[in-house]
């Protein structure tokens, strides 16, 4: 089948033809969703940083519904990670202001020696976190695995940069002593066993 030809006779030239799938090249059209909006993004981030803060399953999945409702209510939708991670902050400092977490830490500085039942599963990252307080894992969380910087942290959570950065510190030295004394004690049980 042949084309027929426009009124004047003759087809445009074909540069001027542009086919209608070359949207791909428009630098002038903006993503439907930026990684920030996407609720996929936002949940399972929230889940995360939820997750750091309680260190268990359940109570981070209720953090998460809670601020999501909260935050649902009040604006309509979830804004962004900064202000769903403020709303989880939040609603978890006051469930512990309330009583309905409960954080258990060791009296001193130094964590518990692992029994052994946990050194078969020392390397699991879980054991090694359990030794930190809240505060310093959320600060660890969100320096290595956010990528935040101390000044986007305080900001974050309204803390003095001089101690958040004093809490990621504390939270390194923490786990590195561990990861230490779980060396130590696998390499003693080495050498008492014949």
């Amino acid at each position: 089948m042949n084309p027929v030809a426009p009124e004047g006779g003759r087809f445009p030239p074909a540069q001027s033809i542009r086919p209608a799938n070359r949207l791909h090249n428009r630098t002038d059209l903006k993503p439907m969703f930026r990684a920030d909006d996407d609720p996929h993004v936002l949940v399972q981030a929230g889940y995360r940083y939820a997750l750091a803060l309680t260190h268990h399953h359940y109570d981070a999945e209720d953090l998460v519904q809670q601020a999501w409702l909260k935050l649902s209510h009040r604006y309509g939708r979830v804004r962004n990670r900064s202000v769903l991670y403020i709303t989880i902050r939040r609603l978890f400092y006051d469930q512990c202001r309330r009583g309905k977490i409960v954080s258990f830490g060791p009296l001193d500085d130094s964590p518990e020696p692992l029994s052994p039942e946990t050194t078969s599963s020392c390397d699991d990252l879980d054991v090694l976190l359990a030794g930190l307080r809240a505060e310093e894992r959320e600060a660890i969380y969100l320096n290595a695995v956010e990528g935040y910087t101390a000044r986007e942290i305080a900001e974050q959570t309204g803390l003095p940069r001089n101690t958040v950065l004093s809490l990621i510190h504390r939270a390194r030295q923490k786990l590195a002593r561990s990861v230490r004394d779980q060396e130590q004690s696998l390499n003693q049980e080495d050498w008492e066993e014949p």
